[in-house]
């Protein structure tokens, strides 16, 4: 099993990186539960689910721990009985207008618990808010004293969704506020619209600090028993643009290449990152159709080995600015965000990428020629 999830932390009180944060999802469960009994016993005639939690939005950076503290939350709810994932792939029939769409998504679901991914259906994704979720949150499990309780739908990448979905989603969240409560996961949420957020209790993840890192990577390898050199998960929390999960990962890369550790390992870094900065490079020697030809089919590689195409443009435009004067960097940033909005409204990744380095090459070359010029 690897580190990043052998360690893991299962409950709220194992959480070393926010442990403000899980300290107060931990009075949050207690005070509705307080609530819940006290409605019961004085106005038995208001359902208990009414007092349950509320809607909840975590978001905060890929690696910040969203995941962890949502699950942490859950087992502090409803006790170790949320480990009992069970994955299926199902598919669903959906109504859409005069024909029918067979959906296949996979979930990850307990008696109290679904998780899945809205986005992962593309531009359908609406239909999976209205249809899937509406099924799911009719079937509302039943506790130990026979009483109906509400389920939880833990809905991962929200701010992916388009826009009619949200609407959808917005929808939902009023008609089953009575048997069903969603805890939303996203990295942004300006991108969540605001009649959504506005219906949680929005929680921000921060990206955890470099010497919050350290702690976590020292408990591992104390945990693992080995001999870390001075400064060696410094080192590792520094690479790791703050997070924790490519921290662990980097940090067992070590251990398999090369134990007892030396005071000057070299920490490699990601692969696909090197690719990419090897791309900004071809694109800054030469801008003419047949290297934006050849760009493409590198970053099409990218996009078909499961690279997100919005991390790769991002990463992309950090390469470029690197080797850019201060003078085209505002230019730059500011074509990188109108094709990352493209790229949200469209369907092929790809067409907005290519725009991208077209766009580019057009600005770069004009700048080199003006220089030129002189």
């Amino acid at each position: 099993m690897l580190w990043v999830d052998k360690y893991r932390p299962k409950t709220l009180e194992q959480v070393i990186v926010h442990e403000d944060i899980a300290q107060n999802l931990k009075k949050l469960v207690l005070v509705h539960a307080t609530l819940a009994k006290f409605i019961l016993t004085f106005f038995f005639f208001v359902p208990c689910c009414r007092a349950g939690l509320p809607h909840l939005l975590f978001y905060g950076p890929s690696g910040s721990g969203k995941k962890t503290l949502i699950m942490g939350l859950l087992r502090q709810i409803y006790g170790p009985g949320v480990e009992k994932v069970k994955v299926e792939n199902r598919t669903w029939k959906v109504d859409a207008g005069n024909r029918t769409i067979d959906l296949e998504l996979t979930t990850l679901s307990t008696a109290n618990h679904v998780e899945l991914s809205p986005s992962d259906a593309g531009f359908q994704d609406r239909y999976v808010v209205q249809d899937v979720i509406k099924e799911m949150a009719r079937n509302r499990p039943i506790d130990s004293k026979g009483k109906k309780t509400y389920k939880v739908v833990v809905l991962n990448e929200v701010d992916k969704l388009s826009r009619e979905a949200q609407h959808s989603l917005r929808r939902t969240m009023e008609k089953y506020s009575t048997s069903c409560r969603l805890i939303l996961c996203c990295n942004s949420s300006s991108k969540v619209t605001e009649a959504i957020r506005s219906r949680c209790l929005n929680v921000r993840i921060n990206a955890p600090a470099q010497e919050q890192i350290v702690r976590v990577l020292d408990f591992i390898g104390k945990k693992e028993g080995l001999e870390i050199p001075p400064g060696f998960t410094a080192r590792i929390a520094e690479k790791s643009n703050r997070s924790l999960r490519r921290a662990i990962l980097s940090f067992e890369t070590c251990r398999v290449q090369q134990y007892p550790f030396k005071n000057n390992q070299e920490i490699s870094s990601l692969e696909w990152e090197d690719y990419v900065s090897t791309i900004s490079s071809d694109i800054m020697k030469e801008q003419s159709p047949k290297r934006l030809f050849e760009v493409r089919g590198k970053l099409y590689e990218l996009l078909v080995n499961c690279i997100p195409p919005e991390i790769l443009l991002k990463r992309l435009l950090f390469e470029l600015l690197k080797k850019l004067d201060d003078d085209l960097k505002h230019d730059v940033c500011h074509w990188a965000a109108y094709y990352e909005h493209r790229m949200r409204l469209g369907q092929k990744a790809i067409f907005h990428l290519e725009a991208f380095v077209a766009k580019f090459m057009s600005i770069y070359k004009s700048f080199l020629v003006s220089t030129l010029m002189m």
